[in-house]
């Protein structure tokens, strides 16, 4: 027989699914709760990382380098209330967030990175470990 019901029943309850439908609506993603786009593009000597972070001020906005990573961090806070005539709270919220993302800086020549945060994108230049081609040589063949 088919069943109406546009739920998959585990213990016959719907007070379960409920509760596990509101957690997954409210509970953000990793992607969505840690993370911001970044695009990297590769500049022939350098790459040029751009993170979108709007929203934020430059001093929010963290950059970190330590053992070959590079972490960008970034914090947001904000509170609003909103009082009665008496001094009692009618509304009272707080937003607190951080985002983060790291990345690898093997080939990268960390001392001269450069940043520049604009319009809410963070650009970063990442200069290119200069490769020593060795020096081909010839080698006479004697008699």
């Amino acid at each position: 027989m088919f069943s109406i019901v546009p739920y998959k029943r585990r213990d016959g309850s719907i007070f379960r699914y409920m509760d596990d439908l509101e957690r997954s609506f409210f509970t953000p993603s990793v992607r969505g709760a840690s993370q911001f786009r970044c695009d990297i593009s590769d500049k022939g000597d350098h790459y040029l990382l751009a993170a979108e972070l709007p929203g934020f001020s430059k001093e929010d906005i963290a950059i970190e380098h330590t053992n070959n990573n590079l972490t960008i961090s970034a914090t947001r806070q904000s509170q609003s209330d909103e009082k009665d005539s008496d001094g009692n709270y009618i509304r009272r919220e707080r937003h607190f967030g951080s985002f983060s993302r790291t990345f690898d800086t093997t080939g990268i020549d960390t001392e001269h990175i450069t940043a520049n945060y604009k319009d809410g994108v963070l650009n970063l230049s990442l200069p290119k470990v200069k490769q020593d081609i060795p020096e081909i040589r010839k080698i006479e063949i004697g008699d």
